[in-house]
């Protein structure tokens, strides 16, 4: 059995250092989003935090369309609709177009402990980032986006 070497940094490709620093900022944010869930009520895990962002951008979002979009079955969004719910983040409604279906809307206690949560998110990432100058700010946030469209381009294609 045959073990293939890392590279050293030094003859380390682009595409070899991407992936890495992918693989860290992957396991901060996780970490992030694990506290910003706790920030929002003590009983939320890390899915908690996107789930809610989309809904406030998407208010009357289908339960369906959720789990499409987070890329989960049904009974994993149903599950972690519920448990929003039943912390008072989310309001579920019979989708008056679809009696099967359900409508999804932010509480106001939801949209207010989004709101604050995503505030403090934006003051961290500020002070993080407080060397950095706006045009490198962007810069970031414009290959990131980039990079995330070109992915779900890529998988689309699989």
């Amino acid at each position: 059995m045959s073990s293939t070497p890392t590279p050293s940094p030094s003859d380390e490709s682009p595409l070899f250092a991407l992936e890495r620093e992918l693989r860290v900022l992957t396991r901060r944010a996780g970490s992030s989003a694990n506290a910003m869930a706790k920030r929002i009520h003590p009983d939320l895990d890390a899915s908690a935090y996107p789930l809610l962002a989309h809904i406030a951008a998407n208010p009357g979002v289908r339960g369906s369309d959720l789990a499409q979009q987070f890329g989960v079955g049904r009974a994993t969004i149903s599950r972690q609709l519920a448990r929003l719910e039943s912390v008072g983040m989310v309001c579920r409604e019979v989708d008056p177009d679809d009696s099967r279906g359900q409508i999804i809307t932010l509480t106001e206690e939801g949209a207010t402990l989004l709101r604050t949560t995503h505030e403090r998110r934006v003051d961290s990432i500020s002070q993080a980032l407080s060397d950095w100058s706006p045009d490198d700010v962007a810069a970031l946030a414009g290959l990131l986006h980039r990079y995330s469209e070109d992915v779900v381009r890529w998988q689309a294609t699989r």
